[in-house]
Parts: structure tokens; sequence; C-alpha cells
């Protein structure tokens, strides 16, 4: 497993941050963190998972078993919240569901945060590579999707859009959101070059109803689309 490393993300906390959400234990950061990374992991698979390859680094490498890392992260890759009781059984359920998991280490790179995973899930129709960190108190910021450098954080309704680089591509978008009255709080566009596949995150502070998913799905250049609702504990 391999992937580039990228820069570590700012963000300011509350008490209530660091004190963490209800969850099972033992820690905020490696167990609650870790099943939040694979909750939003899911959702931009937007789809069960069949396979899951899932790799940690640094410190959640070094405490992974001991702090039930590995079966946080396949909970969340579940669809389990961090405070479900079944969270330190996940191993056995996913083999019971038939979602094949390949836990291992993996080395991300210095600049990378410490409590990072690296999770590439496919199903029957889509696949996703997902980069994200535990950054204390069960926060979370995933910082690379498919490759492209991003910010999300779950913690505010979020679109993910793989599209086509074209012009008025997001004015369309925006058009679309404006009509139902629903405000974007931000907005982040990644490409690789001029005229290729672009991935846009929209963050919203209200809730994006499936007849408004429905449309963009159906969108001039929209290649996929994923609807990630706001993390448990948010």
């Amino acid at each position: 497993m391999s992937s580039q490393s990228s820069d570590q993300p700012s963000a300011s906390y509350s008490a209530f941050d660091i004190i963490g959400p209800p969850m099972v234990g033992p820690s905020s950061s490696h167990t609650a963190g870790a099943c939040r990374l694979g909750l939003l992991a899911k959702g931009m698979l937007g789809e069960p998972p069949v396979v899951g390859r899932i790799g940690l680094h640094g410190s959640l490498a070094a405490t992974g078993i001991g702090h039930a890392t590995d079966r946080a992260v396949v909970a969340g890759v579940l669809g389990w919240a961090p405070d479900d009781e079944r969270l330190k059984g996940s191993l056995q359920a996913a083999q019971d569901l038939g979602v094949q998991i390949d836990l291992g280490m993996v080395d991300l790179g210095e600049e990378v945060h410490p409590n990072s995973v690296w999770i590439e899930l496919q199903g029957e129709n889509n696949s996703v590579v997902m980069e994200g960190s535990s950054v204390g108190g069960g926060s979370v910021v995933v910082t690379k999707i498919d490759g492209y450098p991003t910010e999300v954080r779950g913690q505010l309704e979020t679109l993910i859009l793989w599209h086509s680089d074209t012009t008025g591509f997001l004015a369309g978008v925006v058009s679309v959101c404006a009509c139902v009255g629903l405000n974007i709080a931000t907005v982040r566009t990644s490409r690789r070059q001029r005229g290729d596949v672009a991935l846009t995150i929209m963050e919203f502070d209200g809730l994006l109803a499936s007849d408004l998913l429905s449309v963009l799905k159906r969108g001039h250049g929209v290649r996929r689309l994923a609807h990630l609702a706001v993390l448990p504990g948010f």
C-alpha cells in the first residue's frame, strides 16, 4: 500500500472535541476517530462494500490492535457508529457478511499526521481510495480522495462530485442549490489537469433532499456523486 504525503490541515477545537463523542472505548482518537473515517469511506463509496483494504499509519499502526483501531475502521466501513456495541466484533461481522477485508500497516510519509489511515473500498459498481486522519477527540479530516487533495471533516452535510472539468459546471450546481434555498458553506475543487476529471466537495448548512440529489446526479458532466450525512456525534 502506498500514497503520497499531504500537508496537515489546521483547526481549532473545543473542550467537547477533546473529550470526544459517545463511543465504545478505549480511545477517542484511535477508536472513535478511526470508526468515523471508516464511515466517511463507506459514504464515499455510496454502496455496501465488497472488498476493503485498510492501512494503518504511524501511531495507529503501533497501537491498532490494543486500541481496537482495526476493528473500529472496519465497523465504520460496515456503517456502524462509534458507540455501537458491536464495534469490537466487526471483523467477524464483515466475514459473516461476505466482505473481504485486508488489514495492514502503511507508511504515508513523515508529513502525514501520525493518526492516519488509508482505505480502499470496492463495491459492485463503485470504488474509492481515501486517506484521512484522526486529529483528536474523535474529530477527523479526510485529506485525499482518489488521489485528489481535499478537506472533509464530516461536520456538515457534504456532497462529493466526480465530474468533467468544464466551463460553467459549478455555476450550474450552485444555481440548482439556490433554487431550493440551500445555502452552500464551502466549495473545494481539485483537478490533475485542465479538461480532465475534477473532484468537487461542497458542504451545506441544510439537509440534502433525495430529489435534489437525483437532479444533481443527472447533471451534465457528472461522473459520480456521493452524499455524506453529518457524522454521528456532531
